[in-house]
């Protein structure tokens, strides 16, 4: 009955069915060890961030010596203290930041520190409401005056992919969408440190903001399409079986049919056209009764 599988066609099929299944496992198990990847790396950085929290607090010159200098790797979330005036009257608010699930803006001022004046971007909290509305109402408490000794968390540039940053030039003045040296030499006069610290110990009513993770560390939207993908390359897999064996059992019934003389044998080996049925009592179920019953009565005979 299965003889027609090893007719040319079926064998082109057969073929390229043996070579698309184990092309599926091999990208879904890709894509799942990109996953696993990526796990790893959310698990590396959260223990490095543990770890650089809990160290020691160590002055900005040692690790940004210059204000050009690129946030080492495995530095973020690393305490750092740092001595300078406040330039209030440069002062930004962040506004579209959460905290605790609440809709506020961060509070940031750059600190003049160093011979040069360069400025070390400094969050100094978080409030809750509409940062234009605080700005309207003076709501924003003032910055501390005269020398200051700030300890924070050390930071890498916001990016267009962070949560929360949004686009310059739709907001109004006084108010900054992404932390980094490339939004802030726009509106501030003097060089920008690439990195910024969040303040520890913001004085009330400002809430301290968490250090936020590195980039490329977090179990983001990517992560999650990796393992989706995976479950679709495993779907296909099985779905390449499932239909090989559904055309071969479709063929080999449309064959036997042909053979007790219901429908025509046309000779198509195509892999699952099988012969068409005609049309007439022959294709009908009765049709196919009265050839079997026939057949029965010649084997008594």
């Amino acid at each position: 009955m299965y003889r027609f599988l090893l007719t040319p066609r079926w064998l082109a099929v057969s073929v390229l069915s043996l070579l698309a299944v184990p092309f599926c496992v091999f990208m879904g198990s890709w894509q799942l060890s990109r996953f696993e990847l990526r796990v790893d790396s959310h698990k590396s950085a959260e223990h490095a961030q543990g770890k650089a929290v809990a160290e020691a607090a160590v002055p900005l010159a040692t690790l940004l010596p210059q204000p050009r200098t690129q946030v080492p790797d495995g530095a973020s979330g690393r305490s750092v203290s740092a001595t300078g005036r406040y330039d209030s009257s440069h002062q930004l608010l962040v506004p579209g930041r959460t905290l605790d699930g609440h809709d506020g803006y961060y509070v940031l001022t750059p600190l003049r520190v160093g011979a040069d004046g360069a400025a070390l971007p400094v969050v100094r909290g978080w409030l809750p409401g509409d940062a234009s509305a605080a700005a309207r109402t003076g709501a924003v408490p003032a910055a501390p005056t005269g020398e200051v000794t700030v300890t924070g968390a050390l930071q890498y540039p916001e990016s267009t992919g962070t949560d929360g940053v949004q686009s310059n030039g739709a907001l109004p003045s006084g108010q900054l969408g992404m932390i980094s040296a490339a939004s802030l030499v726009n509106v501030l006069p003097y060089p920008v440190y690439s990195g910024w610290i969040t303040a520890s110990d913001p004085a009330a009513p400002l809430k301290a903001v968490p250090p936020a993770a590195a980039p490329n560390s977090g179990l983001d939207i990517k992560a999650f399409q990796n393992l989706g993908y995976t479950g679709e390359w495993f779907v296909f897999a099985g779905f390449v079986v499932f239909m090989w064996f559904r055309l071969a059992r479709r063929e080999a019934e449309t064959r036997a049919d042909a053979a007790l003389g219901l429908v025509p044998d046309d000779g198509d080996d195509e892999p699952g056209s099988g012969p068409k049925a005609e049309s007439g009592p022959d294709a009908s179920g009765a049709g196919r009764a009265d050839a079997v019953a026939s057949a029965s009565a010649s084997a008594d005979a």
